[in-house]
């Protein structure tokens, strides 16, 4: 008897892409870093400042998140004072229009959920 062979196999999870979704979902600010960042507030200080409720040891916390996945790189100045800005890679470019779908996902299982 001739087996045939399989052509599907099992699928798994993108675990290293979705570690990183549920990471920067996990961080409330990323999102609002992002919305900076393209109102082209890409300095820590002017961020801050920016936001009610955001603080420094927060939004520290946030970019080194955001940039040990690749998201946002940061450039620093040799210039005195010191100057350090932020901006979203290609790659988190990618990665934010991707997090823009989850949005829009979400306002369909809201307008789903409202009209059952």
């Amino acid at each position: 008897m001739n087996k045939k062979e399989k052509i599907f196999f099992r699928k798994s999870a993108p675990e290293r892409s979705a570690r990183m979704v549920e990471t920067i979902y996990g961080c409330k600010w990323s999102l609002t870093v992002y919305s900076l960042l393209a109102s082209d507030i890409r300095r820590p200080g002017e961020m801050v400042k920016s936001v009610e409720g955001l603080t420094t040891k927060v939004l520290n916390e946030c970019l080194r998140k955001n940039m040990e996945f690749g998201i946002i790189e940061r450039h620093a100045y040799d210039e005195s004072p010191p100057r350090v800005e932020y901006a979203v890679t290609p790659f988190g470019q990618k990665f934010i229009r991707i997090l823009d779908e989850l949005e829009k996902l979400q306002g369909d299982l809201e307008t789903q959920e409202s009209s059952d």
